[in-house]
């Protein structure tokens, strides 16, 4: 058995945070009331200085860690090739501004830093000595739609296996297992006027692997509203979901990475009052993490698609995790 440890993202707490409801303050200090045992802090989102960090603000970040008991422990890179609305920066550009977030991450005491694909196989290769230098490991985020057996994430792991640097692995992020369609996104539908039954269709057109454009194509043919074109781009995109029946074969995936993995991203969308994910299997999922020798913060992370707010999910998600790991 390893050593979980529960944290949460502050970005869980965007939404109250771009409305100035919460200030930097309020969201560690929510955070710590939901339980989190330390954080994840997105560089891009709450760092008044960034690239650099102040030492103004690491002298907030150490005095709320003095006041409510938890730091950062995650740093969340923005691997961001667009940042030219003329071309894609090169490699040797996303090196160097990744190295950049090596030092922030050192600066805060972050031991672990997510990068997103963006960054090709290569320049993550060539990460591992500044990795190593600043003392944080670098995990390349599984997202969706990507798994961690698919042709993008094996370049990776390719690379990890030939520098055989400790410092480079992976954060896998929960929303590859999803096994139902996205509740909040479903919900925004009715809300827009789609009908339930073209929804359940638009569902089961995925399940059956039936192409997107054709599946448009049936759905309009049968009267839906052309409303559900957002939902139908969400189950083949990035809130994509599989078969129940796939689900063991994606739980391998899991399994197969965890020795590579130096965090986890315990996505969540909806959380009803029952304290279940409506899409993710958590009550699958987290048992196999818990037989495993995972060794870190399993992060949990609130995408806010209704705008409502991470306050009370995140609190349920971290109950949930707990509860489930402790059974």
């Amino acid at each position: 058995m390893g050593n979980i440890k529960l944290g949460a993202t502050l970005f869980c707490y965007g939404t109250e945070y771009a409305r100035f409801q919460y200030d930097f303050e309020e969201c560690v200090r929510q955070a710590a009331e939901a339980g989190a045992e330390g954080y994840e802090i997105v560089g891009t989102q709450m760092i008044p200085s960034y690239p650099n960090v102040s030492d103004d603000f690491l002298g907030l970040v150490e005095e709320l860690r003095r006041k409510y008991g938890i730091g950062p422990v995650g740093y969340g890179a923005n691997n961001d090739k667009g940042m030219r609305h003329d071309r894609n920066l090169t490699d040797d550009e996303m090196l160097a501004d990744a190295i950049i977030d090596l030092k922030a991450a050192n600066k805060l005491g972050c031991k672990v830093m997510r990068v997103q694909y963006m960054m090709s196989p290569e320049a993550f290769g060539r990460l591992a000595p500044y990795a190593e230098l600043f003392d944080v490991r670098c995990g390349i985020e599984i997202h969706n739609p990507e798994t961690p057996a698919s042709g993008t994430m094996q370049q990776y792991l390719e690379v990890i296996k030939r520098t055989g640097s400790e410092y480079l692995g992976f954060v896998p992020d929960f929303g590859f297992l999803a096994v139902e369609p996205n509740r909040p996104k479903w919900l925004k539908g009715l809300e827009m006027g789609v009908k339930e039954e073209h929804l359940q269709m638009a569902a089961e057109f995925r399940r059956a692997g039936v192409p997107q454009e054709e599946a448009v194509k049936r759905l309009l043919d049968a009267g839906a509203s052309p409303a559900i074109m957002d939902n139908v781009a969400g189950m083949y995109g990035f809130v994509q979901f599989h078969d129940r029946s796939a689900l063991p074969g994606l739980l391998q995936e899991l399994k197969d990475i965890i020795p590579y993995s130096f965090e986890m991203h315990g996505k969540f969308h909806y959380l009803g009052d029952d304290g279940k994910e409506a899409s993710i299997p958590y009550e699958e999922i987290l048992p196999v993490l818990k037989e495993s020798e995972f060794d870190g913060y399993l992060i949990c992370e609130y995408e806010d698609e209704m705008y409502c707010g991470g306050t009370e999910f995140t609190r349920r998600q971290l109950a949930m995790e707990r509860r489930i790991l402790k059974g």
